[in-house]
């Protein structure tokens, strides 16, 4: 799920070396991070990572989208971060990922070209 999720952020912003639509099953395995889930009977609808004070990643699937996963997710990560300050940071040019942190009060902070070409938006929420 989170290759196909990512896959459409490449899509949006016309780039398909986004890192974590690479990563290894080991990879992915591998990641110091508390993970959230979202399921519908069987089948997962999203998933999202955060560490002690950033969201390192928020999928949903494809078929799943505009139905407020994204935004439950967010939602009760921000509950379980215990920093007041949480940081995330997506693709520049993917404006529904961008809205969705805003409507939570994350504030872009920076853009940063991680690869040639490649930026991401960073953004911040003091609470």
């Amino acid at each position: 799920m989170q290759k196909s999720s990512y896959a459409v952020e490449a899509r949006l912003i016309g780039d398909e070396r986004i890192p974590l639509l690479h990563e290894s099953v080991d990879d992915l395995c591998a990641a110091q991070v508390h993970w959230l889930v979202a399921q519908d009977q069987h089948d997962i609808l999203g998933a999202a990572a955060w560490s002690e004070a950033e969201i390192d990643r928020l999928v949903v699937a494809p078929y799943a989208h505009r139905r407020g996963i994204g935004r439950a997710l967010v939602g009760t990560m921000l509950e379980s971060i215990v920093a007041q300050r949480v940081r995330v940071a997506t693709g520049r040019d993917n404006p529904p990922a961008r809205t969705l942190y805003e409507a939570f009060g994350f504030v872009h902070t920076e853009d940063t070209q991680v690869l040639p070409g490649l930026w991401l938006a960073r953004y911040e929420i003091v609470r």
